[in-house]
């Protein structure tokens, strides 16, 4: 994915396994657990090891942090510090985090900036919904959603 680039994947017990993407410290990607060969050493980083705390169901924070979104319009950065305010086991929509943005009227945006989404932990996606139910969670899909919502004690 690039030089200078530290990758820490990590298993979860009925998840499967995810990575953790790096670069000068900063977060640059996430990939959420899935089918996969386990690493052959436990991960040794202190993100992963919340992460794994997170799907034992703990409430972890993911606030402090530091993402690599130089990417990110001011728009785009507004949206994710609105979703990483987003409490535990709490939704919104996606009209409701375009607000929250700043730009009501702005409901697909707020979608699309969710659908790209790079941390999907960190900055938490799955805790956008649709004004109609759950809504979809990309190639991951709303079952993966759902369970992630049910860790947090939300039932969709």
């Amino acid at each position: 994915m690039g030089v200078g680039m530290d990758v820490v994947p990590y298993d979860v017990p009925a998840w499967g396994v995810g990575e953790l993407y790096f670069r000068a410290g900063k977060l640059l990607y996430h990939e959420l657990p899935r089918a996969g060969s386990p690493p052959d050493d436990p991960p040794d980083h202190p993100l992963a090891e919340r992460v794994l705390a997170y799907f034992r169901g703990e409430r972890v924070s993911f606030e402090d942090v530091e993402l690599e979104a130089e990417w990110a319009t001011p728009f785009q950065e507004r949206i994710a510090e609105a979703l990483r305010s987003v409490p535990w086991g709490e939704v919104v929509t996606y009209g409701e985090l375009a607000a929250l943005a700043g730009r009501p009227n702005a409901p697909r945006a707020a979608g699309t900036f969710c659908a790209e989404n790079n941390f999907p932990l960190v900055v938490p996606c799955h805790r956008v919904v649709s004004s109609a139910g759950l809504g979809g969670y990309g190639s991951l899909g709303a079952e993966y959603k759902r369970r992630l919502l049910a860790l947090e004690g939300v039932d969709l």
